[in-house]
């Protein structure tokens, strides 16, 4: 378990993807908190290579690694994937683990990532699914 100095009282601000208006204000709605941590977590998960631009190494190509057999082999190497552009590009997060299941019968792959936000001493948890679209 990785030590923790600390507790931090940042806000984190991000900007809410479906632009929702404000209705008082006409202007846009921002994910504060743990909300914006976990939108810039998925965003820079679900990013492929070159998608950015300007910064061609953000992202982590995962939707081509959907399309090979769904085997354990293929659940680890996207776990490696996962904790790799994480530990590299976001550097508020301090992962714990990484854990990737492979769900054949479904086509698809169930991710639980367990990490500290920014020092704070209470552990996160972020559960998602990753299946091909086509």
């Amino acid at each position: 378990m990785p030590s923790l100095p600390a507790q931090n009282n940042k806000i984190y601000r991000d900007l809410d993807l479906n632009f929702t208006v404000h209705p008082n204000s006409k202007s846009l709605i921002t994910l504060t908190g743990d909300l914006a941590v976990v939108r810039a977590l998925k965003n820079l998960i679900l990013t492929n290579h070159y998608e950015r631009p300007f910064h061609p190494e953000i992202g982590s190509n995962l939707r081509a690694m959907l399309f090979d057999n769904i085997l354990p082999s293929t659940a680890i190497n996207i776990r490696n994937v996962i904790s790799e552009v994480i530990e590299n590009f976001e550097p508020r997060i301090q992962l714990n683990e990484v854990r990737v299941q492979a769900v054949p019968e479904d086509n698809l792959y169930s991710v639980s990532l367990e990490y500290y936000v920014d020092n704070e001493p209470t552990i996160r948890t972020l559960n998602f699914f990753l299946e091909r679209v086509r």
